[in-house]
């Protein structure tokens, strides 16, 4: 795969998730310009979450079934819809209804993802499979920075308008620069797609990193969906703008984890997963400095988003070296998890934060960092019961074979 078409499907995934995310530095305009709580604005966010995890359920195993690139298309128009349907609703259901549709269309991340894996050689896979992952984290951050400036000058509603061009834009030029995939390997029927999910639930590889998973975005959402609130009170009062600047610091970070893919393809993704894991609960005593030092906040936001972006594409990188035979489904199932965890988090800081203050959200966001960083560590001590280790990375002292799959299992060994 070259540069372009690399940063295409980068770009894909940004604009796709911004769509969901687009909301963390505007809860307070946007609540009050709906008529929702304080209180309950996380659930602006988490609502688009929800959607998300229907599409994951429902859309992506699509993706092992038919042309990715023409899904991609499709995917990416519909999520233009729900924004435009966001962007001009009177009132807060209409508003939930168009981020929902946009949250569950824009599993189109989980198709343009296992689109790069599925077109990439082997020793390449990694790499790629961190460059299309990094335009999530733009996407999620990114948004942040550009949704605070266009709220500034021309309200909220504003930015929806924009997502939805791009995305019109963008599903026309993935229909005519993309290549259609050859694939032998589809599924029969729907319904097949769907069974090898269920399957996937049942492996220990599988569950271990979407424990891990579950846990690392429900700490990453903990912060982004409680942070404006904070920040737009005393004694900082900052308005959208100067909010979502603090979306670069995370982008810096996540940035900074741009060789997280080629240690994975160094075989070093298990070794760096619970490294980073470490660094994401000491990220917290960071940000919890927030009452009194803006920089030390900006420290502890480049931590936490190097941290994540490290684990996730490390998880990505095993799960397909393990599955390789459904990647669609695979990601889709592992993104899963993903998505409760990032709504917990959208949901559970608002909350928390108005009933305990910052502190209270802080503390939040440790303990599910080092929820995660427990099963890490209990995977590392259990034994596998023999089962082989996954091609890609060799066996080390204490790590024993923890992506426990035949690199060509098929599908009935799958169901």
């Amino acid at each position: 795969m070259n540069a372009w078409r690399r940063l295409l499907l980068a770009t894909v995934c940004a604009v796709a998730v911004a769509s969901i995310y687009a909301a963390q530095p505007v809860l307070a305009p946007m609540g009050h310009d709906l008529g929702v709580p304080a209180g309950l604005t996380g659930w602006i966010v988490a609502i688009g979450q929800c959607g998300y995890l229907i599409g994951l359920v429902l859309l992506v195993p699509l993706g092992d079934m038919l042309d990715r690139r023409r899904l991609i298309t499709a995917h990416l128009t519909i999520t233009a819809l729900g924004m435009i349907l966001a962007a001009t609703a009177p009132t807060a259901w209409v508003a939930f209804v168009g981020l929902a549709l946009a949250g569950m269309f824009a599993v189109v991340v989980q198709t343009t993802v296992a689109y790069a894996a599925s077109v990439s050689p082997p020793a390449e896979r990694g790499r790629n499979i961190g460059v299309v992952t990094s335009g999530v984290v733009v996407g999620i951050l990114g948004a942040r920075v550009v949704t605070g400036a266009v709220a500034q000058a021309w309200g909220w509603r504003s930015f929806y308008l924009l997502l939805a061009l791009l995305s019109l834009a963008l599903a026309a030029l993935v229909l005519a620069v993309l290549p259609s995939e050859e694939r032998s390997d589809r599924p029969a029927s729907y319904r097949q797609a769907i069974a090898a999910l269920g399957g996937l639930f049942r492996r220990r590889a599988f569950l271990t990193r979407g424990f891990i998973a579950f846990f690392l975005f429900a700490s990453f959402g903990t912060l982004w969906s409680g942070l404006s609130l904070p920040l737009a009170g005393s004694p900082w009062h900052l308005n959208e703008t100067q909010i979502g600047l603090f979306g670069l610091a995370g982008l810096a970070g996540a940035l900074g984890a741009a060789r997280a893919g080629r240690w994975a393809d160094a075989g070093r993704a298990r070794l760096f997963t619970g490294l980073a894991l470490i660094l994401l609960i000491l990220s917290w005593a960071a940000t919890a400095q927030l009452t009194w030092s803006l920089w030390i906040l900006v420290l502890g936001i480049v931590l936490l988003d190097f941290a994540v972006q490290v684990v996730h594409v490390s998880n990505q990188h095993l799960l397909t070296t393990a599955f390789p035979d459904r990647i669609s489904g695979l990601i889709g199932s592992y993104m899963v998890f993903y998505s409760l965890g990032s709504a917990l988090g959208a949901a559970a800081t608002t909350a928390v934060s108005t009933a305990h203050g910052w502190t209270g959200s802080c503390l939040l966001g440790a303990v599910l960092a080092a929820c995660a960083l427990a099963v890490w560590a209990v995977d590392a001590r259990v034994p596998s019961h023999g089962e082989p280790p996954s091609h890609g990375e060799p066996p080390s002292h204490g790590d024993t074979g923890r992506a426990t799959v035949r690199p060509a299992e098929s599908p009935s060994e799958v169901h």
